[in-house]
């Protein structure tokens, strides 16, 4: 029986259709688009097709879009080079964000910090929501950029982004946003939210890994983090990975014409994997089952049980899933999303997270359904001989 991949969260595979778009890019066309000969000008015909194709799945013009090597990158830029052009331009740098973002955001903001500047970190709701309170407190002191995650990683709360974004337009103050686990399954409008950059990557829409964008829609508000030729107006130097781009693109592309089929599919598969776990763990906590949520993840804690064990049961049952964001594994300590949410300790390191995408069927489903509580039995008995009850 085929291994079921619930951890589309942490990546996808790559989708055909954007496997035969940068196919050529990687043996026949392979030269340096900044080359003026033929063999840069096919490259490059490829790289601004890329390019075209991502800023219409986003709503934005072609040189909005600035590629680079992933959300991680995309991130840094926006924060750390939001910080640098305020300080370029007199005014103090200080970014604000909030305490749920991906570690890609506190990172960046806290090397903000190790420049000579400042850093808000906002507070959030039981529900991983942002309080508007802080938000507008911290607007007062005009900062150089506020940073505020559209759907977080690990446990899928939604942010109201469209208020969110008011406030900020009101105090004169740019907009950021981690769209990484939001592109592709929500409608993502910059106009209406006024957005000004917004981060992206490929590999959670069925793009390899290592091709990602930053959409900047006001080049003044930020400058350049790494240093070289003219490429991508300066923003983002260096020569472009042609491939990456065109296979960007296509899966935005895809993304963009299939999103709410995609999104009704997947949303019901999900509710339908929420009831069936719970009915067969009553004692399962949902995360942000009251909050706005993401129609891909499903992110609960199991009373009694530890997501490592719970995850290294699942795995040999032949089902993939995650303990919260990819990028964190490996560490003891509970997760910074659930710890900011007021979740308990014990509940926090019990979360395990089930992320689904295009391949998800309903039988896959229905075979995690069905493993689940008697995973759930042996790990938690487990967890009793340890002593850990």
């Amino acid at each position: 029986m085929l291994p079921i991949y619930l951890d589309h969260a942490a990546t996808t595979p790559v989708r055909p259709d954007v496997l035969e778009a940068m196919l050529p890019f990687l043996n026949s066309v392979w030269g340096n688009p900044s080359s003026s000969h033929r063999f840069g000008r096919a490259a490059r015909a490829g790289l601004e097709q890329g390019r075209r194709e991502t800023a219409d799945a986003l709503g934005v013009e072609p040189n909005q879009v600035i590629f680079t090597s992933g959300g991680t990158e995309a991130d840094n830029l926006a924060l750390i080079g939001a910080a640098l052009a305020a300080r370029a331009h007199g005014r103090p740098m200080h970014v604000v964000t909030t305490a749920i973002e991906h570690k890609a955001v506190l990172a960046a903001a806290h090397a903000v910090v190790n420049l000579g500047g400042e850093e808000t970190i906002l507070g959030v709701d039981a529900n991983g929501t942002v309080r508007f309170a802080d938000l507008d407190a911290a607007l007062q002191r005009e900062p150089a950029l506020v940073s505020v995650m559209w759907v977080n990683n690990e446990v899928g709360v939604v942010q109201p982004m469209a208020e969110i974004g008011a406030r900020c337009r009101a105090a004169g103050v740019p907009l950021h946003s981690d769209a990484v686990q939001a592109f592709g399954k929500l409608p993502i409008d910059l106009d209406a939210v006024g957005c000004r950059l917004l981060s992206i990557s490929g590999h959670k829409i069925g793009a390899p890994k290592g091709i990602g964008a930053l959409i900047v829609r006001d080049r003044k508000i930020i400058e350049a983090i790494i240093h070289g030729g003219g490429q991508q107006y300066g923003i983002r130097p260096g020569t472009e990975n042609v491939a990456g781009a065109v296979a960007m693109g296509r899966a935005a592309l895809l993304a963009r014409r299939e999103l709410d089929e995609h999104v009704a599919r997947i949303s019901a598969l999900r509710d339908d994997l929420a009831a069936r776990l719970v009915h067969a763990v009553p004692d399962l906590m949902v995360h942000v089952q009251d909050a706005p949520h993401a129609p891909h993840i499903l992110s609960l804690a199991v009373p009694g049980a530890e997501a490592e064990a719970l995850l290294m049961h699942l795995d040999l049952a032949g089902i993939a899933c995650s303990g919260g964001s990819a990028c964190s594994t490996g560490t003891v300590e509970p997760s910074h999303v659930l710890v900011a949410m007021g979740i308990e300790r014990s509940l926090a390191l019990a979360t395990i997270r089930f992320s689904l995408g295009h391949e998800t069927t309903a039988d896959d489903v229905e075979r995690v359904a069905a493993a689940f509580p008697g995973i759930v039995d042996r790990v938690r008995q487990l967890h009793v001989a340890l002593g850990r009850a």
